[in-house]
């Protein structure tokens, strides 16, 4: 342990520097790992968890918070000494018996119990959600603290060990490497480890009366857990899984983690959702026709953009989301489908002008704009500097951040030394203005 500052030790903040979401996220330290001992029993919706938590003050520090929702907190150690805390309005402000130094390693471990369920945002519930049999976790932006304590910030990313133990009979997924599985009498124990630097919103948990499936063979591990009656035409939909994972490979450079898996939950979902090393999918999106392939597309390449190259703040939300949009596109262009221009052509007849994606706003963060002009966004630039340079580009993006955080302007710094030139006027016109730029052709 590092030795104690002789500054006077002084309170974290219980806010973020992030623009966009300051109430989530805390200030004065950083999270280097999540320990979760997790018990879930599936009837009741009842969670028991015990978080130890390992992190890096960067102040000396009187006082600290964590992100944690309406669970019941029993118990909270700071360096296996008990502390005084207070929990209200989704922060657990922690008082240990002595100060933190500067710089200083400490572990806290809080014992919490409760029935958990989504978070409220102005985006819909978003977290824990219970399943018609299971539950699942969707966690962006703001879903983390709906089931563990944390330092609910996408910058902050740590490593976890989750313990989850449930009935035998359920399957149980969750975002990480499967280590070791143990029956004892009607219950499981599933430890999976996530050594990636992981944002706290791409850890998710899903469990469900699953079936296995694969999903194709290939270098890169890759299998589903799906309902038992959508085996049939999942195995369409996904028929072509491994060929989109050779063509991202090719274009954006290595998979960044160990395994990918797919879960279908049996309850229909608006939206797919990415997590880190997963893709959760509703039933609604598995029709044996391949309708929603695009979807697949999407959220495997958030693998690259979006989970390993990770948004230093919600501000960016682009890198995210017109990446994996323009991920759908290449994809149909590799696979006979319509090309890149004809699908830009298509959507920048339909976009409306009233937006600025480099900065959309925290109520805009989602709107469809964000996607279909990112990719746009994407497309001119691809048209103005080249192919060649153009997948260069975007393989040395996701090889220079691999595993860290990163904003709007390292990405068009890095395009213009790709370019070898200046693109202030592509990123300005098609980022920072409201007005549709004309599409290249």
């Amino acid at each position: 342990m590092s030795s104690p500052s002789t500054s006077a030790p002084s309170p974290g903040a219980d806010r973020s520097a992030d623009t966009y979401l300051p109430e989530h996220g805390n200030g004065g330290y950083r999270v280097e790992h999540y320990d979760l001992d997790l018990d879930y029993q599936v009837g009741p919706n009842r969670l028991s968890g015990t978080a130890r938590i390992s992190a890096t003050s960067t102040q000396a520090l009187s006082r600290f918070s964590l992100d944690l929702a309406d669970l019941r907190v029993r118990r909270v150690l700071v360096d296996g000494k008990p502390a005084k805390f207070t929990h209200s309005g989704g922060k657990l402000r922690i008082r240990p018996q002595r100060p933190i130094g500067d710089n200083a390693e400490f572990r806290v471990e809080v014992r919490y119990s409760g029935t958990p369920h989504p978070i409220a945002g102005r985006w819909g519930e978003i977290g824990w959600e219970e399943l018609t049999e299971g539950s699942m976790v969707a966690a962006q932006p703001i879903g983390a603290p709906s089931w563990f304590p944390c330092n609910d910030h996408p910058s902050d990313k740590a490593a976890y060990r989750v313990s989850f133990t449930a009935a035998s009979p359920f399957s149980v997924q969750v975002t990480g490497n499967l280590v070791s599985q143990q029956r004892r009498g009607s219950t499981t124990t599933h430890v999976f480890e996530r050594p990636e630097p992981t944002s706290t919103y791409l850890m998710s948990v899903q469990v469900g009366p699953y079936t296995d499936a694969e999903l194709a063979e290939g270098q890169v591990p890759q299998r589903a857990a799906i309902p038992p009656r959508l085996k049939e035409d999942f195995a369409v939909d996904f028929g072509r899984h491994g060929q989109i994972m050779d063509c991202f490979r090719e274009l954006f450079g290595p998979y960044p983690f160990g395994e990918y898996v797919v879960v279908v939950t049996d309850d229909e979902l608006e939206d797919p959702v990415e997590a880190q090393g997963m893709s959760i999918f509703g039933a609604n999106h598995v029709d044996g026709r391949r309708t929603h392939e695009r979807l697949v597309a999407h959220e495997l390449a958030h693998q690259w953009f979006g989970n390993s190259v990770t948004i230093a703040d919600w501000r960016h939300i682009w890198l995210n989301e017109g990446f994996a949009t323009y991920a759908e596109w290449l994809w149909s262009e590799r696979s006979g489908g319509p090309s890149a221009q004809e699908h830009a052509a298509d959507w920048h007849a339909q976009v409306a002008a009233d937006l600025r994606i480099g900065d959309p706003g925290v109520s805009s963060m989602f709107d469809p704009q964000v996607y279909k002009r990112g990719a746009l966004t994407l497309h001119a630039l691809r048209h103005e500097i080249g192919d060649e340079p153009f997948f260069a580009l975007l393989r040395g993006w996701a090889a220079e951040h691999r595993h860290g955080t990163a904003t709007t302007e390292d990405f068009t710094s890095l395009a213009a030394e790709h370019a070898n030139r200046r693109l202030e006027p592509l990123f300005t016109a098609w980022l920072d203005q409201r007005e549709l730029p004309a599409l290249p052709s």
